[in-house]
């Protein structure tokens, strides 16, 4: 009977020490897996579900938004007061703010893992070139100045040319005031006023 103790007791440990080294094991596991999450995977999961945020570009704005759409390097979020698409390099976002829920179900990617969508594999340079190419007029944001109205005459691969015009002009020689060469690290957001875009 002492034996049978002895091996129960023995066998209780061996039970918990492995359960002790599963359980460590699972957790550096989510913590490696974490590890390698990108904002972009953690705003495609909360794109997926539609849930308003509290979104802080690095101009230091603060909008409630909803995402809209996602490309390789950037976001398209619409702000409930204003159905207007504003495109964000995801490098401009400051801070995000959601819910706890919203937090932990983000971190959730399995429908990151599948294979992205044609969207969600254009870069923010072709989407601006599209803009160009429809002459869409458009609102820049950059760091360190304020919001200029134009239409991208075109995009290159890091930067664009943007005409100046005034709001609800089209863009013309007459009404042009000026050009802006403007580096893509230095966009805050763009703010599409009109038509159709690649990403809508």
């Amino acid at each position: 009977m002492e034996w049978d103790h002895l091996f129960a007791d023995l066998e209780g440990q061996l039970a918990a020490e492995w359960e002790a080294e599963r359980a460590a094991l699972d957790a550096e596991s989510e913590r490696l897996r974490i590890s390698k999450l990108t904002l972009r995977d953690r705003l495609r999961a909360i794109a997926d579900e539609r849930t308003r945020m509290m979104l802080e570009p690095a101009d230091g704005e603060r909008w409630e938004c909803t995402v809209h759409t996602i490309g390789a390097d950037w976001i398209g979020v619409v702000l409930p007061s204003d159905p207007r698409l504003r495109i964000l390099p995801v490098a401009a976002v400051s801070a995000i703010g959601v819910d706890h829920g919203t937090l932990l179900s983000s971190l959730d990617t399995s429908a990151a893992a599948s294979a992205p969508t044609m969207r969600e594999r254009m870069t923010l340079g072709f989407v601006l070139r599209d803009l160009a190419r429809r002459r869409t007029p458009v609102t820049v944001a950059r760091r360190g100045a304020d919001p200029q109205h134009g239409t991208i005459d075109r995009a290159g691969a890091d930067h664009l040319d943007l005409a100046l015009h005034d709001a609800g002009e089209v863009r013309r020689t007459r009404s042009v005031r000026g050009f802006r060469m403007i580096p893509f690290d230095s966009l805050v957001w763009i703010r599409v006023e009109s038509g159709e875009t690649a990403a809508s």
